[in-house]
């Protein structure tokens, strides 16, 4: 394989100081930064391997392993779409984001656990109860989601990226029900019925005494704030 004439570790150390001085990064992202700009150098380190066959030795730098490093997570990655590949049906697939409104990345921060697992159901329950309406599919869908936390600017921005195969089986499963050609189900369908899941999951783990409010976010920790709070996302 022939190496690229630049790498995105050839560009964050040239750079990655003026990036950051100029963007106000989280201790996490400097932290990949800082990896990336590592990896498979003599800062992390080396090995000596060796040719079985002819003796020949080489020096090899450590990687850094860093799961957003694209030099480390190449094989990774092929091998898990490899692997995904064979799954496929032979349907078409649709691409999916849920997402939520930038007001709410600081508390989704200070909450991560719960609050990236209601994205996540909230996402899924939403795409399963429209397909299976019969005004829309009336099919048992299926998908695949992938939590994203960070935007294309490396800004907090929590997103749920689904795959879905173009259809789904009927409520008997004796058959297989395609979806429209250019669509899975109405985006505008789609969009107030997670708003509400999502918004109904907030109020539950509020009152349950589930989250945790710390600096900007602290005024929710009142029930009549976190109502009005939620308030506006549920119209929105």
């Amino acid at each position: 394989m022939t190496r690229p004439p630049f790498e995105m570790a050839d560009v964050i150390r040239t750079a990655g100081s003026r990036f950051r001085e100029h963007n106000s990064l989280t201790w996490p992202q400097c932290k990949v930064l800082e990896a990336i700009a590592r990896c498979r150098t003599a800062a992390l380190g080396g090995h000596r391997d060796q040719c079985s066959n002819c003796g020949h030795q080489a020096i090899s730098y450590n990687s850094c392993r860093n799961r957003h490093c694209p030099k480390c997570q190449t094989n990774a990655r092929d091998q898990w779409l490899a692997k995904r590949q064979q799954e496929l049906l032979p349907v078409g697939y649709y691409h999916l984001v849920f997402s939520v409104p930038h007001a709410l990345a600081p508390l989704m921060w200070q909450n991560k656990r719960q609050l990236f697992a209601l994205l996540f159901q909230a996402s899924a329950d939403t795409l399963l109860e429209v397909a299976a309406d019969p005004r829309h599919l009336g099919a048992q869908a299926g998908l695949l989601s992938i939590l994203h936390t960070w935007g294309q600017t490396l800004q907090p921005h929590p997103h749920i990226h689904c795959v879905v195969p173009g259809g789904g089986l009927s409520p008997d499963h004796t058959r297989w029900i395609f979806s429209p050609s250019n669509f899975f189900v109405p985006v505008k369908v789609l969009s107030p019925v997670f708003r509400g899941k999502f918004v109904a999951g907030l109020r539950r783990a509020f009152h349950r005494d589930r989250l945790r409010f710390f600096a900007e976010c602290l005024p929710l920790n009142n029930e009549r704030a976190f109502a009005a709070f939620t308030r506006r996302f549920r119209m929105s």
